[in-house]
Order: structure tokens, then sequence, then C-alpha cells
């Protein structure tokens, strides 16, 4: 992974690379939705997975296209709580329950966001950055909702 800070790739190998990283997302959480037994927690996993389905589909349709379309006013980074900071990062067994699984969700979001901030990092400059920033731009809001739905339910006011 050092060398994709100093690299920066042609469209197709940085959407290739995007596609193996939902893939691997989908892959964690179709695994988890398969040990865990409590309903609420499956449903969290579930919906994840079919966001990274949803993603690997538009990046696969953007091969296909040769582009990723436009959707600049959607290419901004938006703010997270950084709940990773304060959220253990465990595997979920199949007695974890609804705030594991958002925890666990959380954490694999987060990976995705170092992933491809790394990426657009690396190609800064270049007209690959831009791809990079709106796939960073995308996983970071659906890291936003994943917090705010644990902030809803699991976080009290002082």
């Amino acid at each position: 992974m050092a060398e994709q800070n100093q690299v920066c790739y042609t469209f197709e190998a940085a959407i290739e690379m995007a596609v193996t990283m939902e893939e691997e997302g989908f892959r964690h959480y179709l695994e988890a939705i398969r040990k865990v037994a409590n309903k609420g927690a499956r449903e969290i996993l579930k919906d994840a997975a079919l966001d990274e389905l949803e993603h690997k589909h538009q990046l696969e349709k953007a091969l296909v296209e040769g582009s990723m379309g436009s959707g600049d006013q959607l290419s901004q980074p938006v703010k997270t709580m950084n709940l990773t900071y304060v959220l253990a990062k465990k595997e979920l067994s199949p007695n974890s329950d609804s705030r594991e699984a958002l925890a666990y969700a959380i954490h694999l979001e987060n990976g995705s966001i170092d992933f491809y901030k790394r990426m657009s990092e690396g190609c800064s400059g270049a007209p690959m950055a831009a791809l990079f920033e709106r796939l960073l731009a995308d996983e970071t809001r659906h890291l936003q909702s994943l917090e705010d739905l644990y902030e809803e339910h699991f976080m009290t006011e002082n």
C-alpha cells in the first residue's frame, strides 16, 4: 500500500482498484451478516453491504462508459465525527448487537476513506485525483450516515 502514495494510475486501473476495494468491503459485510444472529445488527450490515454493491456497480458502469460522469456538486468530503477513535475495532460474533454492528461498519468505511485519501494524495495534480476525491467524498457520506445512526441510538446527551 505504501507504493500507492507515490503512484498515479490510469482511469481503468484506478477504477479497477476501487472496484476491488468495494468488493472487499462487501465481502466483509457478507461474512459479518452470516455470523451475527441479532436481527437489528443484520439489518445494519445488510444496508451497508448493499451500499457497497451500489458503489461497485457505479464504478463498473464507469469502466464501461469510460468516465464517472458528472457529479461535482457531491465531490466534497463531508465532516464526520471520527467515531473510529472512540469505538473499539473488533470482530463480530454471533452474539453481536446493533451497536457492535454499527461500530464494525464505521471502521470498515473509515478504512475505505483512508484508501481513497491515499490514492487522491498520490495523484495530486493529475486528472485521476478528481476521481479519487469524488470516491472519497462518497465514502465520507456513507460514514456520516452510519455515525448519525450510531449517535441517534447509542450516544446520550450530557
